[in-house]
């Protein structure tokens, strides 16, 4: 059994997350972030009885938006000087037996009460509880920008505490405690925003050298015209790693060079079945291993992460000037790889692999070739101009 966490510890480890405390240190930032989180949380109510049936991701989500309502509430306070139990210590009490101070030691499991598991739909006294959550976010909105709040910490605690208030009360009628969401929040945040960053293990490295990625890899990218078509052509050491490849669609997006997609996924994640396929590397001596991680709907799974990917990106410039990701963007990505092995890779690890695959893309299109090489022990992918 899991010991509790203190609302502090949980305070201290999500403002580690909070990326602009210290450019930015107002409560301005937050207060939208938490007016956004909190829409959020009301548009999956409305997600799930717009489309009950079809709507499968509700309870998941569900936590989550919670999570994230808590993260931005603990923000805000944290700017505002304020610890999380300084609000909770006050959260079911009158003025007669008000408190002054808060308790470190403070739990999430004193705010609890039991809770009969997340109803197969929103019923009648959840969506009042997210009312009622949204109507106090909402006040504390309006009275930030009347300025009734630049000097008045007392009035701004009174707000905090009835939106942590709110906030417990919807979560139990959802059947999540507001620890549930809290853990569920720290797992999200650390999985995009690591303190420290470690490298997974290869998931190769147990297998015979002629079955690994190579650990140092270098591939010749250049525009040739075949047919009178203008293609991609890849070799290593002179000679050809798979066929040309043309953009495949109708108009001209260089899509033909999205090869070192794969390569930046190799080089960064120790991934890339469509890589294994080209350079005759599949892990033979397991069966399963050969059958699932390696095999044909694994290469389309990676195709396809690869083009959705490129679809975004061409909305956004291919990502240049870009070095931070849309979370939704690489949750959709994990998504696809679920029953994988690349589902082990860390948020922040994919991010990584991604932008550094648009690095060398943006470099390949700008001189119409070129030489590109991957160390995986590195996990690092370079560009050399033709």
């Amino acid at each position: 059994m899991k010991s509790t966490i203190t609302l502090l510890a949980y305070q201290r480890q999500a403002q580690i997350t909070d990326q602009r405390r210290l450019s930015d240190p107002g409560i301005t930032f937050p207060l939208l972030g938490l007016f956004g989180e909190t829409g959020s949380l009301l548009s999956e109510v409305k997600k799930k009885q717009r489309d009950s049936v079809a709507y499968l991701g509700y309870e998941a989500s569900v936590l989550e938006e919670l999570g994230d309502v808590l993260w931005y509430l603990a923000a805000v306070s944290a700017r505002a000087n304020l610890g999380l139990d300084e609000l909770a210590v006050n959260i079911d009490r009158s003025l007669s037996d008000w408190q002054s101070t808060g308790s470190s030691d403070l739990g999430f499991d004193m705010l609890e009460t039991q809770t009969s598991g997340i109803a197969a739909s929103p019923s009648p006294a959840f969506e009042r509880r997210l009312l009622a959550l949204a109507g106090e976010v909402g006040l504390l909105m309006t009275d930030h920008y009347a300025g009734r709040l630049e000097r008045n910490r007392s009035a701004l605690k009174g707000r905090l505490i009835a939106i942590l208030r709110a906030l417990r009360d919807a979560a139990h009628e959802a059947g999540i405690t507001l620890e549930a969401a809290a853990r569920a929040n720290l797992e999200k945040i650390f999985d995009r925003w690591p303190t420290e960053r470690h490298y997974p293990a290869l998931f190769d490295a147990t297998f015979p050298v002629n079955e690994q990625l190579p650990r140092k890899l270098i591939v010749d990218i250049a525009e040739v015209e075949v047919a009178g078509r203008t293609m991609a052509r890849l070799t290593r050491d002179g000679s050809p790693m798979g066929d040309p490849l043309t953009d495949n669609r109708e108009g001209d997006d260089d899509y033909r060079f999205h090869d070192v997609f794969h390569l930046a996924y190799a080089a960064h994640l120790g991934w890339s079945p469509t890589l294994r396929r080209l350079l005759r590397v599949k892990r033979k001596s397991d069966a399963r291993t050969d059958e699932v991680q390696d095999g044909a709907r694994a290469v389309l799974i990676e195709e396809g992460i690869a083009t959705w990917i490129f679809n975004h990106a061409q909305q956004l410039a291919l990502f240049d000037g870009i070095d931070a990701l849309d979370y939704g963007l690489l949750k959709s990505v994990r998504s696809f790889v679920a029953g994988y092995e690349a589902e082990r890779c860390p948020l922040w690890l994919w991010e990584e692999a991604i932008l550094a695959g648009y690095r060398i893309f943006r470099q390949v299109q700008r001189h119409r070739g070129g030489r590109v090489g991957i160390n995986l022990a590195e996990r690092s992918i370079w560009f050399e101009a033709p």
